[in-house]
């Protein structure tokens, strides 16, 4: 199904978002393994760019908020990146969300030079620098994998400071780097998500950091279609559950939405 018509039968049905993943490919060796299982799904090699998708998505729509989950900054420059996220806030009418990650597949971060041991720290440092690109009118950065004097960078984001940055994992090491220099988490609910314990853990790594709590939110990925369990993230004052759907025809995916639509 075409995502700029998911897009409308989306906003159509209430929701309040559309979030897309990235692979810029995938390497035929297959030396990393997948953390879903066994054989990796012939659709994470078959991925749209997903800026070019969403600036379709918010073309088609008026309301609908439209994210990554996730871009790999791993995987891309940090200067392009910082324009691409500007340009689709701005022809969506500050619409745009970023979820980042660091990513699982060493070969593919590899092909853009990037050694798997430092994808943290390459991710932490490409996203600290778009947030200057976005927030000052002669933006300069000097890090350790991002290098630039003073620049000029346009058009700005229309959302203020910035588009919102979701950082992806579960460790303690995402939390800590939530607070530094995120605006929300977004953990997966692969496993099970205790929505309470996680909000806890949130608010203490907050604390540590003395963040206020109330400038991050909470996006749950992948989060199941059970109405107890969304309770649950609401009653533990979760902002966003984000559910799955496949690849796949409307035939299949307009009837999903019906079901998801009944959850809201």
């Amino acid at each position: 199904m075409r995502i700029d018509e998911l897009a409308r039968a989306a906003e159509a049905r209430g929701f309040e978002s559309l979030f897309v993943p990235e692979h810029t490919h995938i390497p035929a060796s297959r030396r990393s393994r997948w953390p879903g299982g066994a054989d990796l799904p012939k659709e994470y090699w078959h991925t749209v760019d997903p800026f070019v998708a969403l600036t379709a998505a918010a073309a088609a729509t008026t309301t609908l908020r439209v994210g990554t989950g996730i871009c790999l900054l791993t995987e891309r420059d940090p200067l392009v990146t910082a324009k691409a996220v500007a340009s689709l806030d701005l022809l969506s009418n500050g619409r745009a969300e970023l979820g980042i990650g660091a990513g699982w597949n060493a070969e593919e971060m590899e092909n853009h030079g990037t050694a798997f041991k430092t994808r943290f720290a390459v991710m932490s440092e490409r996203a600290q620098a778009m947030k200057t690109l976005w927030t000052e009118e002669e933006p300069e950065f000097h890090g350790q994998f991002v290098d630039f004097d003073k620049v000029w960078s346009f058009p700005k984001p229309v959302q203020k400071p910035h588009p919102p940055i979701l950082i992806g994992g579960e460790s303690i090491h995402t939390l800590r780097r939530v607070v530094r220099f995120g605006d929300g988490w977004f953990p997966r609910a692969r496993g099970g998500f205790d929505a309470a314990a996680n909000v806890d853990r949130l608010r203490a790594a907050a604390d540590e950091a003395q963040r206020d709590m109330g400038t991050l939110s909470i996006s749950v990925f992948g989060a199941p279609a059970d109405a107890a369990a969304l309770n649950a993230y609401r009653a533990a004052g979760i902002r966003r559950a984000v559910l799955a759907l496949p690849s796949a025809d409307a035939d299949t995916l307009l009837p999903m939405l019906d079901r998801y639509a009944a959850l809201l």
